[in-house]
């Protein structure tokens, strides 16, 4: 029988690499992160799995998730290396 911890670590590590998979499946050069409660380790059954996507982004914010077709249970956050820079100077905790 697996322990609880030996049960997390595993789900933590499935769902690194869905993210994984996702992200390289995507068009184009990104940099991604995972953020949120799976990058930290307090994740639960409700938890959504959060992936920061820095890249050659154009147009709003709702154009930009229409156009990436992620998974059930992802939150994506498309943001272009001015915004990313932007939000460092702006000490935004997502970053």
């Amino acid at each position: 029988m697996e322990d609880v911890i030996s049960r997390r670590e595993r789900e933590r590590r499935e769902v690194i690499e869905k993210a994984r998979t996702y992200v390289n499946s995507l068009q184009g050069l990104y940099t991604s992160f995972l953020i949120g409660s799976y990058s930290r380790g307090d994740f639960n059954v409700w938890s959504d799995v959060d992936i920061l996507l820095i890249g050659e982004f154009d147009g709003n914010p709702v154009e930009r998730l229409l156009r990436l077709d992620f998974p059930p249970g992802f939150e994506v956050i498309p943001i272009n290396e001015g915004e990313f820079n932007k939000a460092i100077r702006k000490n935004n905790p997502v970053i």
